[in-house]
């Protein structure tokens, strides 16, 4: 069977599909793209098991066909070619030869009947969502995942689904991030699952920033999004997620309103000479103002001192310096409230407009 198609029609999609494939996998097949040639269609398919992308290039073939090559040496290979070249496949029973004007590469294939497929049974929940909305959900909300703790189920992402609200929640057991959206969803019970560090990651690559919706599916065990010429889809984490709301501290009649921008700058020039392995901040709130002060084993030290609308008691307390200004980044607004009630408790960073986002960072003993 024969088939040519243009290098430029070809190549997004291999950089797209590639970046779910690992390079070395105990099942040598993972490392190929599956490759089916249709009608209308050729469909290019890449996965690890946890997540599995699908990119669709609009081709027409006049014969119908499925193989898998290896990914990174095709890869390399469209990626080397002239831009404008014409790649021309000739598929034989166990390998393909591949011709580009006076190039031929001859490439090995594997069987497709050898490649898993992802099926997604019974999705429980079916929804449309600009896709710019759903990026900007994960983005805000991911920074607080666990990296490799063995509560797996920290290493995630949690997505609760309401008839009328989206929410995602992060937490490593130190910090906390949460977002919310209003959405309207066809479903009766509110319902939680998990999303891996990975299918979180590929999800933001691939999403963009603009209005045009995805199809989000959810299912007992996988979430898939469809959006224009690429389908991916993730496993969930079978496990519970903690009860996050009994760890989000009550508003103050007292709380902090500080320039976003200029807390943030401060921060992060106290925190040149923080610890490295524990990057404590010491800090000493006053009526008024708030004070950042960092040392190090070197017996080096910053001090950052900021003018703050505060009325309360003088409030002493530490925070690994890290993890305030990743929720500072996160939030827009040029105006930052804390919640800071005694030196024992967490502090909580909120938008000074509604924004529907809530930041929580435990204290630390320095």
């Amino acid at each position: 069977m024969k088939f040519t198609i243009q290098r430029e029609q070809l190549l997004p999609s291999l950089q797209i599909v590639n970046g779910v494939i690992e390079r070395r996998h105990a099942l040598p097949v993972l490392s190929n793209f599956l490759i089916n040639i249709g009608p209308a269609s050729i469909t290019l398919t890449g996965t690890d098991m946890e997540v599995e992308l699908i990119s669709t290039i609009e081709q027409a073939a006049k014969e119908n066909a499925e193989f898998t090559l290896p990914a990174r040496k095709l890869l390399d290979i469209c990626r080397a070619l002239p831009e404008g070249a014409m790649l021309d496949f000739t598929i034989s029973k166990d390998q393909v030869v591949m011709k580009s004007g006076k190039s031929r590469f001859t490439l090995m294939t594997l069987p497709a009947s050898e490649f898993p497929a992802t099926e997604i049974s019974n999705p429980g929940i079916d929804f449309k969502i600009p896709q710019k909305v759903l990026k900007a959900l994960l983005v805000d909300t991911m920074f607080a995942m666990a990296q490799q703790d063995v509560r797996y189920y920290l290493n995630g992402l949690l997505i609760e689904v309401s008839k009328d609200k989206l929410r995602s929640v992060a937490t490593d057991g130190h910090r906390l991030a949460l977002k919310e959206i209003d959405v309207e969803i066809n479903i009766k019970e509110p319902v939680q699952v998990i999303i891996p560090r990975k299918g979180v990651s590929e999800a933001v690559r691939l999403l963009r920033d603009d209005d045009e919706p995805v199809g989000v599916q959810i299912s007992q065990n996988h979430i898939r999004i469809t959006m224009q010429g690429l389908q991916f889809t993730s496993k969930l984490i079978d496990g519970r997620f903690p009860d996050y709301g009994r760890v989000i501290p009550k508003s103050t009649e007292t709380p902090i309103l500080a320039d976003r921008e200029a807390l943030r700058q401060s921060l992060t020039r106290a925190s040149i000479l923080s610890n490295e392995k524990y990057k404590g901040v010491r800090i000493i709130l006053r009526p008024g103002n708030i004070k950042a002060l960092t040392h190090n084993p070197e017996q080096e030290e910053a001090e950052e001192e900021l003018e703050v609308e505060y009325t309360g008691e003088v409030i002493e307390i530490g925070f690994n310096v890290s993890y305030l200004l990743d929720a500072l980044n996160a939030i827009k607004t040029d105006k930052v409230v804390l919640t800071i009630t005694d030196p024992n408790s967490s502090c909580l960073l909120l938008p000074s407009e509604e924004q529907n986002c809530k930041y929580v960072v435990m204290p630390m003993r320095l």
